[in-house]
């Protein structure tokens, strides 16, 4: 017996109404799959969802499982010509679109066909699905043809993004037709190694409006990004986009030229005007003359302002705008990327926690820019609660492996989330307690005649109710800092006239400052005012030049870097980091520091690379606790850390009974948290009495008077 003849004899035999070109597709898949195709497993995980839509009755999974290892037998049998039932060679180009036909003719009222309106068919399969099985047939071959191309290391193979969507062609070219700078990703999913982030999830953009992407630390929010930003995921060609993730490489070029060369049109008129004025070209005068208007037209003098404007808000001086950006470092080398991009206004902005790298000064501006003058589609990851009540228009929650739009900011997304969340619950109990009551009917009188038909009755109703599933709930953000043993006398760390620098210059001039175990203490200031040099004195890692720092004998700081991630082991584990750190306990001792915040389960196994940045936030939190520190110093803890996980570090801190000195930028942290408000500016300390709110009004007040 042929190939051809045994698969479809199988295929015939237990779908005996499939209709031919669905019947055709599957065999085409069998026939080019058959050297790729391992197991039947992977059979069923390309063609099962259809072959169960085809069947005739309802065969479950592992009727189906049966039938996709004889097709695979099949096809793997010494073959002769693969023949259709025709007996004509038939291998189709493109998945079969299984659209209905609204002007047929009278003529085809008895042609039994997927293509007729007249006619309903037993067998139609949804569009998607065959193009999903196509899809998964082609990432199969090309991650096949990729590891023998490309061996790479078995982990790294695993912890690669992917993604899969169902396009429309139809819809894409009308889209493109039309030019509408609207974005609508259907149906697609995104998968990370072996974890699926997004199933079958939809996304919709609407020009001109600010998206907020929140969720949990870990979920794959950056993964969505870069997977839209690279072309995995299908957006209109004509869109164009721009996604800040890389620090400009650093060069000879100065900050205002990096930002105004990223105008490709305009540098290539000015270009060009260069070439003319010294060119000898007959006509040269004529070609300088509409270079002029297309610059005019373009307003391509205003551009230097504008650039010098941006930069000037995200803190960069006008000796700064100067400076090679080689002469930068990564942190403000991002500050110039988000500048090409708000200079360079694509029409979709990609943003992933934009305010990390910036000081209060800069994310006030970067606000008030973006909500005023903005025009086009942004798409930001924060975790700054302030900024998501600030500047987005709707939020995207990112959960469950979906994606849930809602409108307005985060404060009105969590008050509709909250009310939706107790009315699942209300509903699915209500059903819940009628379910039981009307059981509870059926079992007393299901064996009295005379009720019979109610009882039938009863039942029928019970299999037309929606089937509710209990509300998924994420879980509360918990963290716990160790347990101190007090220490007597106070202060337990002063600085008496303590002055910093390098040279003749001070950094830091004649501080006086204390703290002691109660304190809770935030540190303030623009970026390189000297806020975490002065972090590094109260750790005794910088000496001052004068003056004295005193600290009490027994005193252990705990210390947590801005640049934490550079001091983390990326190929070791979190447990194995944790051992090599501090030796000689059992694996249990430093799973439960890990547990204490939220790094469970197989994270504390995975190398620490294969983490999110929140994620390696805590295995640092945990290293930094393991020594039972009775002051902790933390230096913009909250980056990369989501808002539910923000506020759990303020729960866990104000519960904690040693003391903290802290230098944030999180708004809703310096709430939560502060006592005492020190603000570092022109070489000194100030402690301010009014708290957040006397500070950000000194700040407003200083770009009010730049304008």
């Amino acid at each position: 017996m042929s190939t051809a003849t045994s698969t479809e004899t199988i295929i015939k035999d237990n779908f005996p109404l499939i209709d031919q070109e669905v019947h055709d597709y599957v065999v085409n898949v069998l026939q080019d799959g058959q050297e790729e195709f391992q197991d039947a497993d992977e059979v069923y995980e390309i063609l099962g969802e259809m072959l169960m839509d085809v069947s005739d009755r309802a065969k479950n999974e592992k009727e189906i499982k049966i039938i996709c290892s004889k097709l695979l037998q099949s096809v793997k049998m010494p073959d002769g010509n693969k023949k259709t039932s025709n007996g004509e060679h038939r291998i189709l180009s493109q998945p079969v679109h299984l659209e209905m036909v609204s002007n047929m003719s009278s003529q085809v009222d008895e042609y039994k066909s997927i293509w007729c309106p007249q006619k309903e068919s037993l067998t139609t399969v949804d569009q998607k699905k065959l193009e999903k099985a196509e899809a998964k047939l082609k990432i199969k071959q090309e991650k096949r043809d990729n590891q023998e191309n490309n061996p790479v290391p078995v982990f790294q193979m695993q912890r690669e993004a992917s993604a899969n969507q169902m396009v429309n062609r139809r819809d894409v070219r009308m889209d493109d037709v039309g030019r509408s700078k609207d974005i609508k990703i259907e149906n697609f999913d995104v998968a990370f190694g072996n974890k699926t982030l997004l199933l079958g999830a939809d996304l919709t953009l609407s020009f001109g409006r600010k998206y907020g992407l929140v969720g949990r630390n870990g979920i794959g929010k950056s993964t969505l990004l870069k997977m839209i930003s690279s072309g995995s995921l299908s957006i209109p060609r004509h869109i164009s986009l721009l996604h800040v993730e890389q620090e400009v490489v650093g060069n000879e070029k100065s900050a205002l030229e990096a930002v105004l060369e990223c105008d490709a049109n305009r540098h290539a008129l000015l270009e060009e005007e260069k070439r003319l004025l010294n060119s000898k070209d007959d006509d040269a005068g004529e070609k300088l003359e509409k270079i002029y208007a297309d610059l005019i037209a373009t307003e391509a003098d205003k551009a230097p302002a504008r650039a010098a404007a941006i930069l000037h808000g995200l803190g960069f001086t006008e000796s700064m705008q100067k400076q090679a950006t080689k002469e930068f470092s990564g942190g403000w080398r991002m500050r110039i990327a988000l500048a090409r991009a708000l200079f360079s206004r694509p029409d979709l902005l990609l943003l992933d926690e934009p305010t990390n790298m910036l000081d209060m000064k800069a994310i006030i501006w970067l606000e008030n820019y973006l909500v005023k003058s903005w025009t086009s589609t942004l798409l930001v990851v924060s975790h700054d609660k302030q900024f998501l009540n600030i500047v987005p228009t709707n939020i995207l929650h990112f959960h469950n492996q979906r994606i849930d739009p809602y409108s307005g900011n985060y404060e009105n997304f969590v008050k509709v989330k909250n009310e939706k969340v107790k009315n699942q619950e209300r509903e699915y109990e209500s059903q819940m307690e009628y379910r039981k009551h009307v059981q509870e009917f059926i079992d007393k009188f299901r064996y009295n005649a005379k009720r019979a038909s109610l009882v039938q009755s009863k039942l029928k109703m019970l299999e037309k109710l929606p089937e509710l599933k209990p509300v998924e709930k994420e879980e509360k953000v918990v963290l716990k800092f160790p347990e101190v043993e007090p220490l007597s006398g106070s202060p337990i760390l002063q600085l008496d006239e303590v002055s910093f620098g390098f040279g003749s210059d001070d950094i830091l001039h004649k501080i006086s400052l204390n703290a002691n175990l109660e304190s809770r203490i935030c540190i303030v200031g623009d970026n390189g005012s000297g806020k975490t040099t002065l972090l590094k004195i109260l750790t005794g890692e910088l000496n001052p030049r004068s003056g004295e720092r005193k600290a009490h004998r027994n005193l252990k700081i705990g210390y947590f870097s801005q640049h934490h991630v550079d001091q983390l082991s990326m190929n070791l584990s979190s447990i194995e980091f944790l051992a090599s750190k501090f030796p000689g306990k059992p694996s249990e001792h430093y799973r439960n520091y890990l547990g204490r915040f939220g790094v469970t389960g197989d994270l504390g196994v995975q190398p620490i690379q294969s983490l999110s940045g929140g994620q390696k936030s805590r295995v640092a939190f945990a290293a930094m606790c393991l020594a039972l520190p009775l002051l902790i110093i933390l230096d913009e803890p909250t980056n990369h850390l989501d808002v539910e996980t923000v506020e759990a570090l303020g729960d866990a801190l104000n519960h904690y009974k040693g003391g903290v000195v802290l230098v944030s930028h999180d708004e809703t942290l310096i709430r939560m948290v502060c006592k005492e408000l020190w603000l570092v500016k022109d070489k000194k300390v100030t402690s301010l009495e009014g708290g957040f709110e006397q500070y950000r009004m000194l700040v407003e007040k200083e770009l009010e008077d730049v304008h």
